[in-house]
């Protein structure tokens, strides 16, 4: 990769052009082309996109962009043979996994909603028991009041009148 880049600022230095120029021309960040050069692709989220900004980079500068990315295809190949099977497999499982969300149907019924919290049903349960208690509990309050026998009451009923005179 920064053989490719060598050749490119070579390219762009023989022409007498600037970063900010080239950049310009190409409707591109004067950052991107210093990275392409420098060799640094981490800049490029994705390899495709970087091949064909190096492709029409080489085509500016009049360079045999064929040549270039072929060069870059080897690049490209060397760099992704020393991916683990283990690191290509877990991305493998990523993709599917996205597309497997992607290919669901959405509609109310089957979009599965993420909780940001949840009552545990046995809590529920719970109150629904202690509330049905308490009801209980007030109703037969209710109904059921102590009643004094008659003879309480009449004595009570004299011991309030004693000295009161018709």
């Amino acid at each position: 990769m920064e053989e490719i880049g060598i050749a490119l600022k070579e390219a762009r230095e023989n022409i007498g052009l600037s970063i900010e120029e080239a950049a310009s021309d190409l409707k591109v960040k004067p950052s991107q082309i210093e990275s392409i050069e420098e060799g640094n692709k981490e800049q490029f989220k994705d390899v495709f996109a970087l091949k064909y900004f190096i492709r029409d980079y080489a085509k500016y500068l009049g360079l045999n962009y064929e040549d270039i990315i072929d060069e870059f295809n080897e690049y490209l190949f060397d760099y992704t043979s020393k991916i683990s099977l283990d690191d290509i497999k877990r991305a493998k499982k990523q993709i599917e996994k996205k597309e497997e969300k992607q290919d669901r149907i959405a509609s109310p019924y089957t979009i599965e909603r993420e909780r940001k919290w949840s009552i545990p049903p046995f809590m529920i349960y719970l109150v629904m028991i202690v509330a049905s208690a308490c009801a209980i509990w007030y109703i037969v309050s209710l109904f059921h009041t102590e009643k004094p026998d008659e003879q309480e009451n009449l004595v009570s009923y004299v011991e309030m009148n004693r000295g009161v005179t018709l």
